[in-house]
């Protein structure tokens, strides 16, 4: 379990699923879920950046459609392994 601080400064609790780094470019990314299901019973994941600096690490969003085909491509190589 993981605490995030949400922009409007409230707190949620979250289950960490994975936390990888490229090691081309250094970026840091977590994979988590707050176990919410869709219409279709399948549980909502998220992705964000992770910049460290400061006290605490700050999530932020993916910002290319490159990255988020690298990120895809790391989920869907981890789905088969499974």
């Amino acid at each position: 379990m993981m605490s995030i601080v949400l922009e409007d400064g409230t707190t949620d609790q979250v289950e960490l699923l994975l936390s990888f780094e490229f090691n081309d470019n250094k970026k840091e990314y977590v994979v988590y879920t707050k176990n919410e299901t869709d219409e279709n019973g399948n549980i909502t994941i998220y992705v964000s950046s992770v910049t460290r600096g400061g006290s605490m690490p700050r999530l932020g969003g993916v910002e290319s459609d490159e990255e988020w085909a690298r990120i895809k491509n790391v989920l869907r190589e981890l789905s088969k392994n499974e």
